[in-house]
């Protein structure tokens, strides 16, 4: 987007020139133009799961939440307390230690709740985050230009 407004507003400027002064400054400005598509943008996009940055206290009740919960599976309060005494060797005689933590990431939108029968299960939403970067044109050719002239040496010798 921003290289097409680019070559229009360079289109304008060169049209305007050469109307003022002649065909010498066109040429300039073609060459200009020129260089300005070489040094172009490619906007790259990758996506990463938001729980890879995600990073709890060591010891809290949180960092044991996460552990333990996955993707994939509803798991109910009973299971998760066996999960972290299996884990960590730490046992949670009462329950009412982990809601407020569960609550919390639920209200968070990091976790997922279910209250089917009567029971309440939880698991991890799959949340993901798209990043953008521009790499320039220019150097992804220049590596494809020496690895051309690699292999052309190679297959000469």
């Amino acid at each position: 987007m921003i290289i097409t407004i680019q070559m229009v507003m360079m289109g304008f400027i060169s049209k305007l020139l050469e109307r003022l002064f002649g065909k010498k400054e066109r040429d300039l400005l073609k060459q200009a133009s020129e260089t300005l598509k070489k040094v172009a943008f490619d906007e790259v996009k990758e996506v990463h799961s938001i729980w890879d940055y995600l990073k709890f206290r060591e010891g809290s009740q949180a960092k044991h939440l996460a552990d333990v919960i996955g993707f994939e599976e509803w798991i109910a309060m009973d299971e998760i307390r066996r999960r972290v005494k299996e884990v960590y060797g730490i046992d949670y005689n009462n329950e009412r230690s982990l809601y407020p933590y569960l609550k919390a990431l639920t209200d968070a939108n990091l976790y997922e709740t279910s209250d089917i029968g009567g029971k309440r299960k939880w698991r991890k939403k799959d949340l993901y985050i798209t990043i953008k970067s521009k790499v320039k044109k220019e150097a992804k050719e220049t590596v494809k230009e020496e690895k051309e002239l690699n292999s052309a040496e190679t297959v000469q010798n």
